[in-house]
């Protein structure tokens, strides 16, 4: 990311029909985040008659039901509290009538930074964790609240990097000027 979130000052504003875009693609990564934490995920199958399914929120709850606490408030945090504050701050930064003061400035470098890797590595490595744990004893069937949720986080990424480099290219706009 360019430096423009950490000079003072207000974030330069980005250009209306580019907002506008941003927020459909938003409203469509909400949905798809919406759809993906609570489908199924995956199927475990262990022997022939013992089958679950597994949601991102159904998981996390049988986390904390089985009193995995930090597991639970690992994944909880990165897939399901960042991909919504992100998606908050993100619809806050492409708002019509938004200010940019320092703090949204803070949050979108902070996003921007850590946000890449929080969501979808973590859930894939809790996959992973999963599928090594029961290799031997049961077999494990994706659906499509994987692909969904990792539709979703994707085009959170997406418009994250076009909001940073927008904002960067006014900003540079501006002081040329």
């Amino acid at each position: 990311m360019g430096d423009s979130a950490t000079r003072g000052g207000l974030l330069p504003a980005i250009p209306v029909a580019e907002a506008r875009r941003l927020r459909w693609l938003l409203v469509l990564s909400s949905i798809l985040l919406g759809i993906g934490l609570v489908t199924p995920m995956l199927t475990i199958s262990q022997f022939v008659f013992i089958r679950n399914s597994f949601s991102v929120v159904s998981g996390v709850y049988e986390l904390l039901r089985n009193g995995q606490f930090l597991l639970f408030l690992v994944i909880a945090a990165f897939s399901i509290g960042l991909p919504i504050l992100k998606l908050l701050v993100l619809f806050r930064l492409v708002s019509p009538s938004t200010d940019n003061g320092p703090a949204t400035q803070r949050y979108l470098r902070l996003m921007h930074e850590y946000g890449r890797w929080a969501m979808l590595d973590v859930l894939v490595v809790a996959i992973l964790v999963v599928t090594v744990k029961l290799g031997a004893i049961a077999s494990i069937e994706v659906h499509y609240g994987l692909y969904t949720f990792g539709a979703a986080v994707l085009l959170i990424m997406f418009v994250t990097n076009r909001v940073v480099k927008l904002i960067d290219a006014v900003y540079e706009n501006e002081q040329q000027d």
